[in-house]
């Protein structure tokens, strides 16, 4: 069975290590930083085969070259000559096999142009989305235009309901506040944010998240609901969908 753990890193960032219960190898995707990488490993007696790199932000890469020195691994990540140790540089449509499931590689520029996302399909299916999709969030337009994010988002949301979403960072409490007052009639909201409240008191991510779960309390993915268009146009909810994205962006960004 695989599974899937958390290991925090900086202040909010998450590293996730993914593992088969019979064997000590393991892959982790996006280590900005190394320590708490070889900390885990060294305390598990566990062995590092493979990362998955989404873009190229230093907190997502910056763990790499301390840990291909040590380790070796085989480093998977996207068609950017900035990120260096990658082995195998992939693309929309290619496909990889890590710790024995089969992932299907998404672009999805956006929050940067070389990001990628990496989807597994099974029971259940899993999606590994830097900082594209966040729980009742999306990633900052850095690189990227409000087109390519809004189409982005529109490729994970047409995932399974049941896809686990494990973003890179524990922003899901603030990204709730911004959502309650994007989408102020929607009691999924409410729900979510005492839900994430109580994990967060007792010390535990709240992820991953759901893309079901992510297509009733995003606002980012709800641009063509009536009350998100109301909040972000209060003159006029007559915006089409990706207008609505970017006016929704740039008031977070100032949220």
């Amino acid at each position: 069975m695989l599974s899937v753990t958390p290991i925090p890193a900086f202040r909010d960032n998450y590293i996730w290590m993914l593992r088969q219960d019979t064997s000590p190898e393991v892959c982790v995707v996006d280590p900005g930083d190394a320590t708490p990488v070889i900390e885990t490993l060294e305390r598990e007696g566990l062995t590092l085969g493979s990362i998955l790199v989404t873009h190229h932000h230093a907190d997502h890469v910056g763990g790499l070259p301390e840990l291909i020195q040590r380790y070796s691994p085989r480093v998977i990540g996207p068609h950017n000559p900035a990120i260096e140790g990658i082995d195998e540089r992939v693309g929309a449509g290619d496909e990889v096999r890590v710790i024995g499931r089969l992932f299907e590689v998404l672009e999805v520029p956006g929050h940067t142009l070389d990001h990628i996302a990496f989807f597994t399909a099974g029971i259940p299916p899993l999606l590994f989305c830097g900082d594209t999709l966040f729980s009742a969030g999306c990633g900052r337009l850095f690189e990227g235009t409000p087109e390519q994010m809004h189409a982005s988002l529109a490729r994970l949301t047409a995932l399974p309901e049941d896809t686990l979403v494990f973003a890179a960072h524990e922003y899901t409490l603030a990204n709730l506040a911004f959502a309650k007052a994007a989408d102020p009639d929607n009691p999924d909201i409410d729900a979510a944010e005492q839900e994430c409240r109580r994990a967060r008191e007792l010390e535990r991510p709240t992820l991953p998240s759901t893309i079901g779960r992510e297509r009733r309390i995003n606002p980012f993915l709800r641009c063509e609901d009536a009350g998100v268009r109301r909040a972000a146009a209060p003159q006029g909810d007559t915006a089409d969908a990706v207008t609505t994205f970017a006016t929704l962006r740039a008031w977070k960004d100032d949220f």
